[in-house]
Protein backbone atom coordinates (compact mmCIF):
# COMPACT_ATOMS: atom_id res chain seq x y z
CA UNK A 1 0.00 0.00 0.00
CA UNK A 2 3.26 2.21 1.05
CA UNK A 3 4.44 1.73 -2.05
CA UNK A 4 1.64 1.95 -4.90
CA UNK A 5 1.25 5.87 -4.38
CA UNK A 6 2.11 8.25 -2.12
CA UNK A 7 -0.55 9.13 0.69
CA UNK A 8 -0.97 12.92 -0.36
CA UNK A 9 -1.74 12.29 -3.61
CA UNK A 10 -4.05 10.00 -3.12
CA UNK A 11 -8.06 11.04 -3.95
CA UNK A 12 -9.10 11.68 -0.78
CA UNK A 13 -11.67 13.79 1.12
CA UNK A 14 -10.53 16.60 3.21
CA UNK A 15 -13.50 17.14 5.44
CA UNK A 16 -15.79 14.80 7.64
CA UNK A 17 -18.64 16.23 5.17
CA UNK A 18 -16.90 15.80 2.38
CA UNK A 19 -16.50 12.09 3.34
CA UNK A 20 -20.32 11.91 4.16
CA UNK A 21 -21.21 13.17 1.05
CA UNK A 22 -19.24 10.91 -1.12
CA UNK A 23 -20.50 8.25 0.51
CA UNK A 24 -23.94 8.61 0.34
CA UNK A 25 -23.38 9.38 -3.03
CA UNK A 26 -22.04 5.69 -3.34
CA UNK A 27 -24.49 3.95 -0.97
CA UNK A 28 -27.40 6.44 -0.67
CA UNK A 29 -30.23 3.79 -0.42
CA UNK A 30 -28.13 1.26 1.97
CA UNK A 31 -28.46 1.44 5.44
CA UNK A 32 -25.80 3.79 7.06
CA UNK A 33 -26.74 3.65 11.03
CA UNK A 34 -29.09 1.67 13.46
CA UNK A 35 -29.77 1.79 17.17
CA UNK A 36 -32.33 0.21 19.27
CA UNK A 37 -33.57 1.43 22.45
CA UNK A 38 -33.86 -2.15 24.22
CA UNK A 39 -31.74 -5.65 24.06
CA UNK A 40 -34.32 -7.47 22.15
CA UNK A 41 -33.99 -9.38 19.04
CA UNK A 42 -37.51 -8.35 18.18
CA UNK A 43 -37.54 -5.16 19.59
CA UNK A 44 -37.74 -1.56 17.42
CA UNK A 45 -34.89 -0.47 15.84
CA UNK A 46 -34.23 2.92 14.09
CA UNK A 47 -32.24 3.13 10.80
CA UNK A 48 -30.93 5.99 8.74
CA UNK A 49 -30.20 5.31 4.85
CA UNK A 50 -27.00 6.73 4.27
CA UNK A 51 -28.74 9.94 2.01
CA UNK A 52 -30.79 9.92 5.53
CA UNK A 53 -27.83 10.47 7.48
CA UNK A 54 -26.13 12.67 5.48
CA UNK A 55 -29.87 14.92 5.47
CA UNK A 56 -29.71 14.69 9.50
CA UNK A 57 -26.15 15.52 9.64
CA UNK A 58 -26.37 18.38 7.50
CA UNK A 59 -29.11 19.56 9.54
CA UNK A 60 -27.57 18.89 12.69
CA UNK A 61 -24.28 21.37 11.28
CA UNK A 62 -27.13 23.93 10.20
CA UNK A 63 -28.51 23.55 13.85
CA UNK A 64 -25.35 24.14 15.48
CA UNK A 65 -24.36 27.17 13.06
CA UNK A 66 -27.40 29.05 13.89
CA UNK A 67 -26.98 28.97 17.70
CA UNK A 68 -23.44 30.89 16.44
CA UNK A 69 -20.91 28.07 16.27
CA UNK A 70 -18.39 28.49 13.79
CA UNK A 71 -15.42 26.55 13.14
CA UNK A 72 -13.28 27.07 16.10
CA UNK A 73 -16.33 26.92 18.64
CA UNK A 74 -17.27 23.71 20.30
CA UNK A 75 -20.17 21.49 20.37
CA UNK A 76 -19.93 19.17 23.44
CA UNK A 77 -22.20 16.17 23.71
CA UNK A 78 -22.73 14.12 27.27
CA UNK A 79 -25.12 11.66 26.18
CA UNK A 80 -25.46 7.99 26.06
CA UNK A 81 -25.68 6.06 22.80
CA UNK A 82 -28.62 7.27 20.34
CA UNK A 83 -28.93 8.19 16.66
CA UNK A 84 -28.91 11.77 18.20
CA UNK A 85 -25.57 11.05 19.10
CA UNK A 86 -24.19 10.01 15.94
CA UNK A 87 -25.93 13.19 14.40
CA UNK A 88 -24.52 15.39 17.20
CA UNK A 89 -20.84 13.82 16.26
CA UNK A 90 -21.27 14.44 12.91
CA UNK A 91 -23.16 17.57 12.59
CA UNK A 92 -20.65 19.19 15.48
CA UNK A 93 -17.16 18.27 13.59
CA UNK A 94 -18.73 19.81 10.47
CA UNK A 95 -20.23 23.21 11.52
CA UNK A 96 -17.18 23.16 14.56
CA UNK A 97 -15.28 21.09 17.05
CA UNK A 98 -17.23 18.45 18.53
CA UNK A 99 -16.30 17.46 22.44
CA UNK A 100 -17.81 13.99 23.50
CA UNK A 101 -17.79 13.79 27.21
CA UNK A 102 -17.93 10.39 29.55
CA UNK A 103 -21.40 10.38 30.93
CA UNK A 104 -20.18 8.74 33.60
CA UNK A 105 -17.82 11.43 34.76
CA UNK A 106 -19.09 13.11 38.03
CA UNK A 107 -20.68 16.82 37.38
CA UNK A 108 -16.91 18.41 38.57
CA UNK A 109 -14.83 16.97 35.71
CA UNK A 110 -17.60 17.18 33.00
CA UNK A 111 -17.67 21.37 34.15
CA UNK A 112 -13.84 21.15 34.04
CA UNK A 113 -13.92 19.59 30.84
CA UNK A 114 -16.58 22.31 29.66
CA UNK A 115 -14.58 24.77 30.48
CA UNK A 116 -11.17 23.66 29.33
CA UNK A 117 -12.89 23.54 25.41
CA UNK A 118 -15.03 26.55 26.07
CA UNK A 119 -18.08 24.60 24.75
CA UNK A 120 -21.09 27.27 23.76
CA UNK A 121 -23.55 24.34 23.05
CA UNK A 122 -23.95 21.28 25.52
CA UNK A 123 -25.99 18.45 23.51
CA UNK A 124 -27.39 15.77 26.23
CA UNK A 125 -30.31 13.94 28.05
CA UNK A 126 -33.96 15.30 28.95
CA UNK A 127 -34.77 14.28 32.41
CA UNK A 128 -35.16 10.25 31.98
CA UNK A 129 -36.38 7.47 34.21
CA UNK A 130 -33.14 5.08 35.85
CA UNK A 131 -31.09 8.25 34.63
CA UNK A 132 -28.87 11.17 36.35
CA UNK A 133 -27.36 12.03 32.87
CA UNK A 134 -29.98 15.28 32.67
CA UNK A 135 -29.14 16.65 36.53
CA UNK A 136 -25.33 16.05 36.27
CA UNK A 137 -24.99 18.20 32.79
CA UNK A 138 -27.58 20.86 34.67
CA UNK A 139 -24.97 20.55 37.36
CA UNK A 140 -21.82 20.81 35.52
CA UNK A 141 -23.55 23.96 32.93
CA UNK A 142 -23.96 25.87 36.22
CA UNK A 143 -20.27 25.60 36.66
CA UNK A 144 -19.37 26.39 33.08
CA UNK A 145 -20.89 29.50 32.34
CA UNK A 146 -19.46 29.42 28.40
CA UNK A 147 -21.97 27.24 27.63
CA UNK A 148 -24.89 29.58 26.02
CA UNK A 149 -27.76 26.62 24.46
CA UNK A 150 -28.19 23.48 26.29
CA UNK A 151 -30.18 21.28 23.85
CA UNK A 152 -31.95 18.07 25.14
CA UNK A 153 -32.27 14.27 23.41
CA UNK A 154 -35.45 13.10 24.70
CA UNK A 155 -35.15 9.31 24.46
CA UNK A 156 -38.57 8.94 24.77
CA UNK A 157 -39.35 9.25 21.24
CA UNK A 158 -37.97 5.12 20.97
CA UNK A 159 -40.71 3.63 23.32
CA UNK A 160 -43.72 2.29 22.25
CA UNK A 161 -47.17 0.94 24.19
CA UNK A 162 -47.67 1.58 27.68
CA UNK A 163 -44.65 3.06 28.73
CA UNK A 164 -44.42 6.10 25.77
CA UNK A 165 -47.18 6.88 28.21
CA UNK A 166 -45.73 6.41 31.44
CA UNK A 167 -42.34 7.85 30.94
CA UNK A 168 -43.35 11.80 31.10
CA UNK A 169 -45.31 10.51 34.39
CA UNK A 170 -42.44 9.89 36.40
CA UNK A 171 -40.04 11.90 34.68
CA UNK A 172 -36.94 12.93 37.47
CA UNK A 173 -37.04 16.28 37.94
CA UNK A 174 -33.84 18.84 37.71
CA UNK A 175 -33.42 20.80 40.43
CA UNK A 176 -30.20 22.80 39.41
CA UNK A 177 -30.90 25.95 37.71
CA UNK A 178 -28.55 27.79 34.98
CA UNK A 179 -28.44 30.33 32.74
CA UNK A 180 -28.05 28.72 29.66
CA UNK A 181 -31.20 28.68 27.11
CA UNK A 182 -32.71 24.93 26.96
CA UNK A 183 -33.84 23.79 23.42
CA UNK A 184 -35.35 20.41 22.45
CA UNK A 185 -32.66 18.72 20.02
CA UNK A 186 -34.90 16.97 17.58
CA UNK A 187 -37.66 19.90 16.54
CA UNK A 188 -35.09 22.38 16.12
CA UNK A 189 -32.53 19.90 14.08
CA UNK A 190 -36.28 19.13 11.82
CA UNK A 191 -36.31 22.91 11.22
CA UNK A 192 -33.45 23.40 9.32
CA UNK A 193 -32.27 22.76 5.96
CA UNK A 194 -30.84 19.44 4.63
CA UNK A 195 -28.52 21.49 2.39
CA UNK A 196 -25.24 23.19 3.91
CA UNK A 197 -26.36 26.50 4.57
CA UNK A 198 -22.75 27.99 5.08
CA UNK A 199 -19.55 26.92 2.78
CA UNK A 200 -17.60 23.45 4.25
CA UNK A 201 -13.85 23.47 5.50
CA UNK A 202 -11.56 24.16 2.57
CA UNK A 203 -8.69 22.94 4.49
CA UNK A 204 -7.94 20.15 7.32
CA UNK A 205 -8.53 21.78 10.82
CA UNK A 206 -9.25 20.50 14.14
CA UNK A 207 -12.40 18.48 14.48
CA UNK A 208 -12.88 17.18 17.07
CA UNK A 209 -11.42 17.12 21.02
CA UNK A 210 -11.55 13.47 22.95
CA UNK A 211 -10.95 13.61 26.47
CA UNK A 212 -8.91 11.42 27.98
CA UNK A 213 -9.85 8.48 30.82
CA UNK A 214 -8.87 10.99 33.72
CA UNK A 215 -6.84 8.25 35.41
CA UNK A 216 -4.03 10.50 36.79
CA UNK A 217 -6.38 13.74 38.20
CA UNK A 218 -8.62 15.73 36.12
CA UNK A 219 -8.86 14.34 32.02
CA UNK A 220 -6.64 15.79 29.36
CA UNK A 221 -8.42 17.04 25.95
CA UNK A 222 -7.11 16.12 23.08
CA UNK A 223 -7.30 17.88 19.12
CA UNK A 224 -8.26 15.45 16.31
CA UNK A 225 -7.77 16.62 12.92
CA UNK A 226 -9.92 15.47 9.57
CA UNK A 227 -7.10 14.34 8.53
CA UNK A 228 -6.82 11.71 10.99
CA UNK A 229 -10.42 11.35 10.65
CA UNK A 230 -10.13 10.29 7.12
CA UNK A 231 -7.22 8.42 7.82
CA UNK A 232 -9.06 5.40 10.04
CA UNK A 233 -12.15 5.61 7.58
CA UNK A 234 -10.07 4.72 4.43
CA UNK A 235 -8.27 2.52 6.74
CA UNK A 236 -11.49 0.75 7.50
CA UNK A 237 -12.20 0.57 3.70
CA UNK A 238 -9.07 -0.39 2.40
CA UNK A 239 -8.25 -3.23 4.91
CA UNK A 240 -11.71 -4.04 6.47
CA UNK A 241 -14.91 -3.34 4.83
CA UNK A 242 -16.88 -3.10 2.48
CA UNK A 243 -20.69 -1.68 1.49
CA UNK A 244 -22.13 -5.38 2.30
CA UNK A 245 -20.66 -5.30 5.60
CA UNK A 246 -22.44 -4.82 8.98
CA UNK A 247 -20.42 -3.54 12.38
CA UNK A 248 -21.88 -4.35 15.29
CA UNK A 249 -20.79 -1.82 17.79
CA UNK A 250 -21.84 -1.72 21.84
CA UNK A 251 -19.41 0.51 22.78
CA UNK A 252 -19.62 4.25 24.26
CA UNK A 253 -19.67 7.35 21.43
CA UNK A 254 -18.11 9.28 23.84
CA UNK A 255 -14.73 7.17 22.98
CA UNK A 256 -12.07 7.03 20.15
CA UNK A 257 -12.74 3.26 19.30
CA UNK A 258 -16.40 3.63 18.47
CA UNK A 259 -16.34 6.91 16.64
CA UNK A 260 -12.98 7.57 14.72
CA UNK A 261 -12.53 4.00 14.06
CA UNK A 262 -16.11 1.96 14.06
CA UNK A 263 -17.92 4.77 12.56
CA UNK A 264 -14.98 6.00 10.96
CA UNK A 265 -14.66 3.03 9.04
CA UNK A 266 -17.86 3.09 7.91
CA UNK A 267 -17.70 6.37 6.96
CA UNK A 268 -15.03 5.30 4.87
CA UNK A 269 -16.62 2.12 3.37
CA UNK A 270 -20.34 2.28 3.24
CA UNK A 271 -20.82 -0.59 6.10
CA UNK A 272 -23.34 -0.78 8.45
CA UNK A 273 -22.76 -0.15 11.83
CA UNK A 274 -25.78 -1.20 14.74
CA UNK A 275 -25.69 0.36 18.37
CA UNK A 276 -27.34 -1.50 20.75
CA UNK A 277 -29.02 -0.02 23.54
CA UNK A 278 -27.95 3.46 25.13
CA UNK A 279 -25.55 1.89 27.35
CA UNK A 280 -24.11 -0.29 24.75
CA UNK A 281 -22.26 -3.60 26.75
CA UNK A 282 -23.53 -2.13 30.14
CA UNK A 283 -27.56 -2.12 28.87
CA UNK A 284 -30.20 -4.42 30.57
CA UNK A 285 -29.91 -7.68 28.91
CA UNK A 286 -27.36 -7.29 26.35
CA UNK A 287 -25.36 -10.12 26.95
CA UNK A 288 -28.32 -12.29 27.33
CA UNK A 289 -29.40 -11.50 23.44
CA UNK A 290 -26.17 -10.71 21.64
CA UNK A 291 -26.23 -13.68 20.03
CA UNK A 292 -29.68 -13.58 18.59
CA UNK A 293 -28.92 -9.28 17.86
CA UNK A 294 -26.43 -10.48 15.37
CA UNK A 295 -28.28 -12.79 14.17
CA UNK A 296 -31.63 -10.13 13.44
CA UNK A 297 -28.89 -7.66 11.46
CA UNK A 298 -26.37 -10.23 10.24
CA UNK A 299 -23.84 -8.53 11.56
CA UNK A 300 -20.69 -9.40 9.72
CA UNK A 301 -17.96 -7.72 12.20
CA UNK A 302 -17.89 -7.35 15.90
CA UNK A 303 -16.02 -4.90 18.20
CA UNK A 304 -15.50 -5.97 21.95
CA UNK A 305 -13.23 -5.48 25.16
CA UNK A 306 -11.85 -8.91 26.92
CA UNK A 307 -14.71 -7.84 29.80
CA UNK A 308 -17.64 -8.53 27.30
CA UNK A 309 -16.17 -11.44 25.77
CA UNK A 310 -15.60 -12.90 29.33
CA UNK A 311 -19.46 -12.41 29.76
CA UNK A 312 -20.58 -13.52 26.59
CA UNK A 313 -18.53 -16.68 27.65
CA UNK A 314 -21.06 -17.00 30.51
CA UNK A 315 -24.08 -17.51 27.63
CA UNK A 316 -24.37 -20.31 25.24
CA UNK A 317 -24.34 -19.42 21.56
CA UNK A 318 -28.26 -20.10 21.28
CA UNK A 319 -28.45 -18.25 17.54
CA UNK A 320 -26.77 -18.32 13.85
CA UNK A 321 -23.39 -16.36 14.00
CA UNK A 322 -22.25 -17.72 10.58
CA UNK A 323 -22.51 -14.01 9.26
CA UNK A 324 -19.55 -12.67 11.67
CA UNK A 325 -15.65 -13.00 10.07
CA UNK A 326 -14.28 -11.17 12.57
CA UNK A 327 -14.42 -10.11 16.04
CA UNK A 328 -12.18 -6.97 16.42
CA UNK A 329 -11.32 -6.81 20.25
CA UNK A 330 -9.25 -3.46 21.78
CA UNK A 331 -9.13 -1.11 25.03
CA UNK A 332 -7.29 -3.85 26.96
CA UNK A 333 -5.07 -6.77 26.62
CA UNK A 334 -7.21 -10.27 25.82
CA UNK A 335 -5.47 -13.05 27.55
CA UNK A 336 -4.32 -15.96 25.67
CA UNK A 337 -7.05 -18.23 27.23
CA UNK A 338 -9.35 -15.90 26.43
CA UNK A 339 -9.02 -15.56 23.31
CA UNK A 340 -8.62 -19.46 22.23
CA UNK A 341 -12.04 -20.28 24.19
CA UNK A 342 -13.76 -17.33 22.54
CA UNK A 343 -12.26 -17.94 18.77
CA UNK A 344 -12.84 -22.00 19.27
CA UNK A 345 -17.16 -21.30 21.06
CA UNK A 346 -17.87 -18.91 17.98
CA UNK A 347 -15.48 -19.32 14.92
CA UNK A 348 -14.67 -16.08 14.30
CA UNK A 349 -11.56 -14.92 13.58
CA UNK A 350 -10.22 -12.41 16.66
CA UNK A 351 -8.16 -9.14 15.42
CA UNK A 352 -6.84 -7.50 18.39
CA UNK A 353 -6.26 -3.77 18.30
CA UNK A 354 -3.99 -1.13 20.41
CA UNK A 355 -4.77 2.90 19.88
CA UNK A 356 -4.28 5.92 21.83
CA UNK A 357 -6.88 8.56 22.17
CA UNK A 358 -3.94 10.86 21.88
CA UNK A 359 -2.78 9.56 18.69
CA UNK A 360 -5.92 9.18 16.81
CA UNK A 361 -6.15 6.17 17.95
Amino acid sequence: IQNEQPWDERDLPKTTFALLTRTADAHGSRKAVSFQLQSGPKDPCETYTWDQFRDKSTQAANLFRSLGVCETDVVAYLLPNANETILTYMGGQIAGIVNPINPLLEAEQIASILRETGAKVLVTMKSFPKSDVAQKAAEAVAMAPNVETVLEVDLLRYLTGLKKFIVPLIRPKNSVTHKARVLQFMPELEKQSKTLAFEDSTTDRVACYFHTGGTTGMPKVVQHKYSGIVYNAWLGARLLFTENDVQICPLPLFHVFATIVSLGASLGSGAQVVFPTPQGYRGEGVFDNFWKLIERHKATFMITVPTAMSALMQRPVDADISSVKTAFSGSAPLPLELFRRFEETTGMAIVEGYGMTEATC
